[in-house]
C-alpha cells in the first residue's frame, strides 16, 4: 500500500519522486501548444507534465497525471489494480439500491462504509480565494483549446455536482464544459448521465438546477466521478472507500451544494431550464470533431480557489491518452461486478485502443452451447457495457495478451456462423453510427464450436510429449537461453 493523497499537490509531489513527473519551464500557451506537447508525451507512454509557465501566467496547469497504469495505482495507494477489485464489490453490494445488497453485506460491511462517508467542515482550502457575481472572469484560469478547429477553450476535467431536485440524490460526473464568456460555459453531458437526468427534473419542475464544479480535487474523487456506478450510488462516498478516509465537504458560497474542500477551484452556478447555446466542434478520441449540438449553460455565480491552486487538464486525442488508463482502472475494478451479475465470464480486457467503449475481448467458463452469444447479450445489456464489439473467448485464453486473442480470432471463427448483430444504444461520440448514440453492435464467438453449434471435430491439438518436456526442464539451465 502506498499513501492515500489528500490533495493533488500531494499527488504531484509523490509523482515527482517516482520520476513519473516532468516540470516544464519554458513558456507556453494553453491554446494548442499545452495539447501538443501532452500528446506527444502520452503517445510515448510518458510522464506527467506539470507547465510552470503559462501564458497569462495564473498558475500552473498539470497534464498526464493519469496516464499510466503506475500513476493510476499511485492514485489509488495501491500496488496493482486487482487488489482493490473485491472492496469495490463489497462496496456496491452494500450500497446499490437496485438489488445487489443483502442483509449479510451490510452486517458485514457496514463498518468499512460508515466511518468514509463524506463529513463537513467549516472552512476549505478551495475558498482561500472568493470572486463573486462581477468579480467572475473564467479568463483567469488557463483553459486549454486542444485541437485547431475546437469551437473555443474547454474544462477537459471537471468533477460536475448536481442534485435531483425531486429525490436529493447527488451525482458527480465529468464533463466537459466550453468556455463562452467570462461566467458562462456549456455542459456538455451526456443524456444517460446522472447530471443530464438532474436537469430534465429541473426542467419538468421549471426551476434552474444548481451545481458545483471541481477541478483538481484529490486524485481518487477524480477518478471516482468517471467511475460506471450504478444509479443512485453517492461517488464521494466511492471515492471515501477507496480512500479509507472521507471526502471532507465544504458548503458553497452561493448554490446550496456541498463541494471537496481540498479542490483546487470550484466554479458555483446554476442551469436555467430551457436554454441551451451550440457547444463544439470539439476534437475527441475518435480522431474527429464531434459536431456542434446545442447543450444546456452554465451560469457562474462564484469562483473560488486555494491561494496557489494547481490547474488540471486532460486531452482528448487518439490513443493512448490518459483516458485510456482510466477506463482501464475502470476494468479491473469493476470486473468482479461483472464476473457477479454475468455467470461464466473470467475475464475481460478492454484494450487501451478501444477508449472503453468500442471493443471488449472477454474469456468465458463454457458450460453450453450458445453460452457465447448469451454474454455478449448480456455485457449489453449491463450497465458497464456499452461495447460496440465484444469478442467471446474460451478461458484457457489470456485475453490481456494480444498474440493470443488474434491467433485464436483468426483460427477459431467462420464467420457467418460466429458473427452475430444487433442494434441497440452505442457511445454518442461513435461518429460511424447511422444516429447519435444509435447504431449496431457486433459480436464475435471465437470459442472452440462445439458439436450442437455447427462445428466439426478439431484435427487435434498440438502439445508437446510430456516426457520430452521434462527432458528439456532438467537441461534449460546449462542451455544459457
Amino acid at each position: 500500500m502506498h499513501p492515500i493523497f489528500k490533495d493533488l499537490q500531494e499527488f504531484i509531489k509523490a509523482l515527482e519522486a517516482a520520476g513519473e513527473l516532468v516540470r516544464i519551464a519554458e513558456p507556453v500557451s494553453p491554446e494548442l501548444e499545452i495539447a501538443e506537447i501532452t500528446c506527444r508525451v502520452s503517445h510515448s507512454h510518458g510522464p506527467a507534465l506539470l507547465f510552470e509557465n503559462v501564458s497569462g501566467g495564473s498558475m500552473p496547469v498539470l497534464t498526464n497525471a493519469f496516464g499510466s497504469l503506475k500513476r493510476m495505482c499511485m492514485a489509488f495507494g495501491i500496488s496493482d489494480l486487482d487488489s482493490l477489485a473485491s472492496d469495490v464489490l463489497d462496496f456496491i453490494d452494500l450500497e446499490d439500491p437496485a438489488g445487489y445488497c443483502s442483509r449479510h453485506a451490510i452486517d458485514m460491511y457496514a463498518g468499512k462504509i460508515n466511518p468514509v462517508r463524506p463529513i463537513p467542515v467549516s472552512s476549505a482550502p478551495c475558498q482561500e480565494r472568493v470572486f463573486v457575481g462581477d468579480e467572475v472572469d473564467l479568463a483567469m484560469l488557463p483553459v486549454l483549446k486542444c485541437w485547431p478547429s475546437d469551437g473555443g477553450p474547454s474544462l477537459t476535467m471537471p468533477v460536475v455536482l448536481t442534485r435531483d431536485p425531486e429525490t436529493g440524490v447527488r451525482n458527480a460526473g465529468v464533463y466537459r464544459m466550453q468556455v463562452y464568456g467570462r461566467n458562462r460555459t456549456g455542459m456538455h453531458w451526456y443524456a444517460s448521465r446522472g447530471g443530464a437526468r438532474h436537469y430534465r427534473s429541473a426542467e419538468r419542475l421549471n426551476e434552474p438546477l444548481e451545481a458545483a464544479v471541481c477541478i483538481g480535487p484529490d486524485p481518487v474523487t477524480t477518478y471516482a466521478a468517471t467511475a460506471p456506478l450504478p444509479d443512485g450510488i453517492d461517488e464521494l462516498l466511492f471515492a471515501g472507500f477507496i480512500r479509507h478516509d472521507s471526502v471532507e465537504l465544504v458548503k458553497c458560497r452561493t448554490v446550496d451544494m456541498e463541494v471537496p474542500a481540498q479542490s483546487q477551484i470550484v466554479l458555483e452556478g446554476f442551469l436555467a431550464p430551457g436554454e441551451r447555446l451550440p457547444e463544439g466542434p470539439f476534437g475527441n478520441h475518435t480522431g474527429c470533431y464531434s459536431p456542434v449540438e446545442e447543450y444546456p449553460v452554465f451560469h457562474v455565480t462564484c469562483m473560488t480557489m486555494k491561494k496557489s491552486p494547481v490547474y488540471q487538464a486532460t486531452v482528448a486525442g487518439p490513443p493512448p491518452q490518459e483516458d485510456c488508463f482510466m477506463a482501464k482502472a475502470t476494468e479491473r475494478l469493476f470486473l468482479p461486478l461483472i464476473k457477479r451479475t454475468v455467470p461464466g465470464v473470467v475475464d475481460v480486457n478492454l484494450p487501451i485502443e478501444g477508449i472503453f467503449g468500442n471493443l471488449a475481448f472477454v474469456s468465458i467458463d463454457k458450460r453450453f452451447p450458445g453460452h457465447a452469444r448469451k454474454v455478449m447479450n448480456a455485457l449489453w445489456g449491463h450497465f458497464l457495457g456499452t461495447w460496440r464489439i465484444i469478442c467471446v473467448f474460451d478461458r484457457d485464453v489470456d485475453v490481456q495478451d494480444m498474440t493470443q486473442v488474434l491467433w485464436r480470432l483468426g483460427n477459431n471463427i467462420d464467420p457467418k456462423r460466429d458473427v452475430c448483430f444487433t442494434d441497440g444504444p452505442v457511445d454518442i461520440l461513435a461518429w460511424s453510427a447511422p444516429f447519435p448514440g444509435y447504431g449496431s453492435r457486433m459480436g464475435i464467438d471465437c470459442t472452440v464450436t462445439w458439436d450442437e453449434e455447427g462445428g466439426r471435430p478439431c484435427p487435434g491439438t498440438m502439445e508437446m510429449d510430456p516426457a520430452v518436456s521434462q527432458r528439456v526442464d532438467l537441461l534449460w539451465s546449462r542451455l544459457g537461453l
